[in-house]
């Protein structure tokens, strides 16, 4: 049977929305089926309206269904994205985290995979930090971390050459098109990881 992938992430602009459609599509092209989910939004309307950007992402990304916790029940692996807040997870996405407890308490996220991405306007904006924050969730699940790693050295060194996620900084827009190759080859690579890794699953 194919891994079945679930992306769920938090985005403002689009940056990290655009890496999870990516990551899909590299899942499926791997032959997983994929739910593709979004964490609602906390901010309220007097902040996102100071970005025009912000309002209008909110809007054309409106059919995405929202997260829920049967998407990480049904799914044999998980892809987190989140802007870096800080050098931190994003508190939308942190939300949706904090709560998971009762299915970490039934070991529903035992011996899955998870990986992550995440966006910065600068390169050194806390992309590494981020990651490695979220990660701190998975390592209590008991979920596997499949990080990019250089599983293809050229395909992930184009697109920055970080090894603990995918990323994307705002103010490089020449390396998009890097970015978006590599989401769909760390997708592919990570839905073949999480079929590997069924039997490893505590919880059905």
């Amino acid at each position: 049977m194919p891994a079945r992938i679930t992306v769920i992430y938090y985005s403002s602009t689009g940056n990290v929305h655009s890496i999870a459609e990516a990551v899909a599509r590299g899942a499926e092209s791997a032959g997983a089926e994929v739910r593709l989910r979004r964490v609602p939004e906390l901010a309220p309307d007097s902040v996102i309206d100071t970005n025009p950007a912000w309002r209008a992402h909110i809007e054309a990304t409106a059919h995405i269904e929202e997260a829920t916790l049967d998407d990480l029940r049904w799914a044999d692996g998980y892809a987190f994205g989140t802007p870096t807040r800080f050098g931190n997870v994003a508190s939308q996405l942190k939300q949706y985290l904090d709560t998971t407890g009762g299915l970490w308490h039934e070991g529903v996220m035992v011996g899955k995979a998870a990986t992550g991405f995440t966006s910065s306007y600068e390169t050194h904006g806390g992309q590494e930090t981020t990651l490695v924050a979220l990660y701190n969730v998975m390592h209590h699940w008991g979920s596997i971390i499949v990080p990019t790693g250089y599983a293809d050295y050229e395909v992930i060194h184009a697109a920055g050459g970080n090894p603990y996620g995918l990323s994307i900084s705002d103010s490089d827009e020449s390396a998009v098109k890097y970015v978006q190759a590599a989401a769909e080859f760390h997708g592919a690579r990570f839905a073949k990881v999480a079929e590997a890794l069924r039997p490893l699953q505590a919880a059905a």
